[in-house]
């Protein structure tokens, strides 16, 4: 009997032939946001702005629905229009955001809780965080408390970590130029 095949990713070569060309009407098109769900939008808020040195761009609350969005990312305070009009223009045309969603009442409903896809069934794994010193920036969230999944020196992959936001969502911290290194 022949031993099974080992298990491998798809090659450089399979993995740009399963690309196809960018049509031309996607040009304009940009990553604006990745959505979390969080229970406990002051916790959530803090951490994201303490911890990480996000900046709340827009918030919108839906009453009739009974939720509110808060858009967060890595903007300058000062750029950010006064006008709601221009702003929610703007904040929608920032790259990378991320879009916290706060169902009402989840903040004080015990059993609630959002599966963070890397627990059975796995889906969503984590957002990345680019920074300029891995170690540096580790040590200030060791500081301040913040749960860490793995630490720089931990496992196989040196240089890099992963912490936990307050609903238990991954969080990896790089260094750009650490990733060459990696890959």
């Amino acid at each position: 009997m022949a031993a099974p095949a080992e298990l491998s990713g798809l090659s450089d070569e399979a993995a740009y032939a399963a690309c196809s060309e960018p049509d031309a009407s996607t040009k304009d098109f940009l990553f604006q946001q990745t959505m979390l769900r969080v229970k406990d939008p002051k916790k959530s808020l803090d951490f994201y702005t303490r911890v990480l040195g996000m900046t709340l761009l827009q918030k919108f609350d839906f009453p009739t629905m009974k939720f509110s969005l808060y858009f967060l990312g890595y903007e300058d305070k000062n750029d950010i229009p006064k006008d709601k009009t221009e702003r929610t223009a703007w904040t929608f045309s920032r790259k990378a955001t991320l879009e916290l969603t706060h169902n009402w009442g989840t903040e004080n409903d015990e059993k609630q809780s959002y599966h963070n896809g890397n627990s059975d069934p796995r889906g969503f794994g984590h957002i990345g965080i680019a920074v300029p010193d891995v170690y540096k920036a580790c040590k200030r969230f060791e500081e301040l408390g913040v749960k860490f999944v793995k630490k720089p020196d931990d496992g196989k992959m040196k240089g890099l970590a992963f912490v936990q936001d307050p609903d238990g969502y991954w969080i990896e911290i790089l260094n750009p130029n650490h990733m060459v290194t990696l890959t």
